[in-house]
């Protein structure tokens, strides 16, 4: 049910989710327009695997590996890898894993920080949105804090299993409760739209 759920949901653009979510009285959905997909063209849906980390600055090297690898066993398949890092100065997404999270059937990741070894997630196919670009790691810097917890992206509360959207005009959450009833509405928008569009071409 899951992944129909999220091929339906990546077949709709998020002018329109972010019309229907509005028209039903929703609030602070839109992830700030500072992040953006490494792939623009194109889109990426699922359900949010939430991860909040922190610094820590001289921690030990080996235990911020050790942490990360096990924060990477933990995204399950079909979900989006979304990280609120709470820092902007080392990168939280890389070849290495990319490559692991997409072996294991993880959609795509949304780190609200940077990320690195570009030419290699593009390579991979591994669309992934970020704020920026940095060649820094996490070694002796960074730590998880907690997975599966609710987190926060500029004014945007995403919980787990939150479904997320995002193609070139940016990115949206739509809550878990909601999100068949948004798909259905947003279906039913874009086949309005296309109907108007063809008369209105037809004179």
């Amino acid at each position: 049910m899951t992944a129909t759920l999220t091929d339906r949901l990546e077949r709709c653009y998020t002018g329109v989710v972010h019309d229907i979510l509005r028209g039903m009285g929703l609030r602070n959905f839109t992830l700030p327009p500072e992040l953006r997909p490494l792939m623009p063209e194109r889109a990426l849906a699922g359900p949010a695997f939430t991860i909040r980390g922190k610094q820590a600055q001289g921690a030990d090297a080996h235990e911020t590996l050790l942490a990360w690898t096990g924060l990477l066993s933990k995204a399950p398949a079909g979900t989006i890898w979304t990280s609120q890092p709470n820092d902007r100065i080392v990168a939280h997404m890389g070849e290495l894993s990319a490559e692991t999270l997409r072996n294991k059937g993880v959609r795509g990741a949304v780190c609200d920080g940077f990320v690195r070894d570009t030419n290699f997630l593009l390579e991979l196919g591994f669309q992934t949105w970020s704020r920026g670009f940095t060649p820094r790691d996490i070694v002796g810097h960074w730590l998880p804090d907690a997975t599966d917890v609710e987190i926060r992206i500029g004014d945007v509360d995403i919980a787990p299993g939150d479904y997320l959207v995002g193609d070139r005009d940016g990115m949206i959450r739509v809550p878990a409760a909601l999100v068949e009833d948004v798909i259905e509405r947003s279906e039913k928008a874009m086949a309005t739209e296309s109907l108007v569009r063809k008369g209105i071409l037809a004179g």
